[in-house]
């Protein structure tokens, strides 16, 4: 992930942990995507073992909620206000950075977009 989009991450939950609400550690945003309350996911790639983070991507999309990986679990927990290394935290309302998470939702599509029109190149040269 670019270090813009990081940052953009970090600042909306910053934001969000003043002026809405988030949840974290990795069984709460389990609880927060399963339940539907989760607007924005997001976990730290380096999380070891690594099956610890593994299912959020998985079970986001599962329930049509953005999911997003950020490289550190330091950076992630320092965002959230908590002190200590987080392995994930779900956004459950937005407050003031409502358009941030709108931003960061865009920015996660165009590469999706991108990927989609690709592949249909792909399945026209082989039909020919």
């Amino acid at each position: 992930m670019p270090d813009e989009t990081t940052e953009k991450v970090l600042e909306a939950i910053e934001i969000a942990k003043t002026t809405g609400k988030i949840k974290k550690g990795t069984n709460e945003v389990t609880k927060a995507i399963e339940r539907g309350t989760a607007k924005l996911v997001v976990y730290a790639k380096d999380i070891t073992p690594a099956e610890i983070v593994m299912h959020l991507p998985l079970l986001a999309k599962e329930k049509g909620i953005p999911c997003v990986e950020v490289p550190s679990k330091e950076e992630l927990g320092v965002a959230c206000g908590v002190g200590v290394p987080t392995a994930s935290i779900a956004i459950v309302e937005e407050g003031e950075a409502k358009r941030n998470i709108k931003e960061i939702i865009e920015l996660l599509r165009a590469p999706a977009k991108e990927e989609k029109k690709e592949e249909k190149k792909e399945e026209e040269k082989k039909e020919e």
